[in-house]
């Protein structure tokens, strides 16, 4: 039974031996006691003034007592007002550590026997991914390692929308302007020269439609009547029907763009265990659309066109089946929710996209819910802001989209120049030293973007975000660093920091008992991001135990101390920090260094 627990059923057992009153145990609840008090928890009383019929310092009194006269973990109490602040023994706490120390799978919680699948990612096949791919990235991969520490069979799911019209203006220029150009001969990766073809047509595209508006066509007209927007249209015809140039064609460029995504995903640390292709589910939900019919979920109008009525769930009517018999994206999404449920016979779908697509999803999953799916109940849309940067902090492609692999380039550059004048690479090898840039380039992006609350838009500022001070990932990675080099020191000349060299240990400071307090926290604040389906948790969590081992390093020796109980915990309260924000890092995706 934990500390808490058996506060909590003495509590309930004072109500009912002081006040002749039942309360639950699992009614009760008990918070971390503020900084500025003496204590580890506090009791809140004022919802129990009732049953007390006491004043709150009087009920507090009482309470407190009855805790120091029949529960074995609780050494003293204050009462502030209405809040019964409670200290906890010593002893408790030593014992608190042992159990952590000794405990095996830290941080992986009981299995649920449950599967979720989070998709996130979803690239289109006509461009590299960019800024805004990389917190979605980081976010579904983050999220998918929570959920699985959280004892849920995780399967992590790709969209690749690799079909349309946008695919075929890309593959439109290339045959106008490509002249025969690969990768290798042009020394662009895959998706980048994807992408560059992309633009070529924007351009020539806008090239037409302002020829055109100079000839008398209105712009709406001339947008319409481009040739360029013409071929692609035809393009997208032949596609759909098969034709055996165009498919060469777009399954080519795609092969490219697969391998450039290949290298952006294995430099972001990003895997997945199931890729869908529009290509394969855009004529996916057309069944479904029969279905909602018969079941009276969907209503045709007179033109054929077949919609979902939604104004009794607070939205509107929407179209789910065009009049001509054509799929809209909705329809592929129906179809596709089924088939994730048939591959996996999965209990909950987290969508991983951003929140402009509020909206889609919200009417996505009231449709599937009242078409009676099985997993409709755990269907989720984790949805998140926009992220922004400074301006001209950052080199932008074509002066609007920040590109992926030159962002994660320039924080490793930023990285090595940042560590190289700080000193912290001495000894290194070369390769030694690419390694802790990278780690550290990589971890402060990923940690800046999944620092905030995924729902709030942001503002990245590369600067900031790689200091080796504040709440930034090199800082935790540093303290990392440190611990393992106090680790190394304490083999070399003998420290026994097993539960042994510690055993009968009978006081701890302040500052040792403010980290085991920490530690012990470490699979709620799990459970909660795990809940809350927020890394943010998980981050903020590892900036405060890492500010708190440098505070317990800063005022407490470890090796000029004399007794050798004491040196011994210091070094396995030390090696338990690190084994902690290891764990925790990885939940985040990022890597900690183990010498700087």
């Amino acid at each position: 039974m934990t500390i808490q627990e058996q506060i909590l059923n003495a509590i309930s057992e004072a109500f009912d031996k002081t006040f002749d009153h039942q309360v639950a145990a699992d009614s009760l609840a008990l918070q971390p006691t503020r900084k500025e008090f003496e204590g580890n928890y506090t009791f809140v009383l004022f919802p129990f003034l009732k049953v007390t019929r006491m004043k709150p310092e009087d009920s507090g009194e009482k309470i407190g007592q009855y805790l120091v006269d029949h529960c074995a973990v609780v050494s003293g109490f204050n009462v502030v007002k209405g809040f019964l602040n409670i200290s906890v023994n010593e002893e408790s706490w030593l014992s608190v550590f042992q159990n952590l120390f000794q405990k095996e799978n830290l941080g992986q919680l009981p299995p649920k026997d449950q599967k979720v699948m989070v998709e996130f990612s979803s690239p289109n096949t006509n461009k590299p991914l960019h800024l805004g791919h990389l917190r979605n990235n980081f976010l579904g991969f983050a999220v998918s390692e929570i959920l699985s520490a959280n004892g849920y069979e995780v399967i992590k799911a790709n969209l690749v929308n690799d079909r349309g019209i946008h695919i075929c203006k890309s593959m439109v220029a290339y045959q106008h302007f490509g002249e025969g150009e690969t990768p290798d001969s042009g020394g662009l990766k895959g998706d980048h020269l994807a992408g560059k073809y992309y633009v070529l047509f924007d351009k020539a595209y806008k090239k037409e439609i302002h020829e055109l508006v100079e000839k008398g066509l209105s712009e709406e007209e001339a947008k319409k009547r481009a040739p360029l927007m013409l071929e692609a249209q035809e393009m997208l015809r032949k596609w759909e029907a098969g034709d055996e140039e165009t498919v060469t064609l777009w399954k080519t460029m795609n092969s490219w763009v697969y391998e450039g995504f290949d290298a952006t995903y294995t430099k972001m640390g990003v895997s997945f265990d199931k890729y869908y292709y529009e290509s394969d589910t855009y004529l996916l939900g057309k069944n479904i659309v029969e279905e909602g019919l018969e079941k009276g979920v969907f209503f045709k109008k007179d033109n054929g066109s077949v919609w979902a009525d939604l104004t009794a769930e607070g939205l509107d009517e929407k179209l789910v089946l065009r009049g001509d018999g054509t799929s809209v994206y909705i329809t592929q999404d129906m179809g596709t929710a089924d088939l994730k449920y048939e591959d996996f016979k999965i209990n909950q779908s987290v969508y991983v996209v951003g929140n402009e697509q509020d909206y889609h999803f919200d009417v996505l999953f009231k449709i599937m819910r009242k078409l009676g799916r099985p997993y409709g109940e755990g269907l989720f849309h984790l949805s998140y802001g926009m992220v922004d940067l400074p301006t001209g902090k950052m080199k932008s492609r074509e002066g609007t989209v920040v590109d992926a692999d030159d962002l994660m380039q320039e924080m490793i550059d930023t990285a090595a120049s940042h560590t190289k004048e700080l000193g912290k690479i001495d000894g290194f090898s070369e390769e030694q030293a690419k390694e802790l840039y990278e780690m550290l380039g990589l971890g402060a992006l990923k940690y800046f973007l999944l620092k905030v609350d995924p729902k709030k838009r942001m503002l990245f500022n590369p600067q900031e975000s790689i200091e080796f001070q504040g709440n930034t990932g090199p800082f935790i990675q540093y303290s990392h660093a440190r611990i393992a080099s106090i680790l190394r020191k304490a083999d070399q000349i003998g420290v026994n920091y097993t539960a042994e060299g510690f055993d009968g240990l009978s006081h701890i400071e302040e500052g040792e008992k403010e980290l085991i307090i920490l530690l012990n926290n470490f699979e709620k604040k799990i459970a909660q991001a795990g809940e809350e389906l927020s890394p943010s948790v998980i981050a903020q969590y590892m900036f405060d135990l890492a500010k708190e081992y440098n505070r317990f390093y800063a005022e407490l020796p470890i090796f000029s101390e004399e007794n050798e109980k004491v040196r011994s915990f210091r070094v396995a309260l030390s090696a338990q920090v690190a084994k902690t924000l290891k764990s925790g890092m990885k939940l985040l995706g990022i890597k900690v260094p183990e010498r700087m």
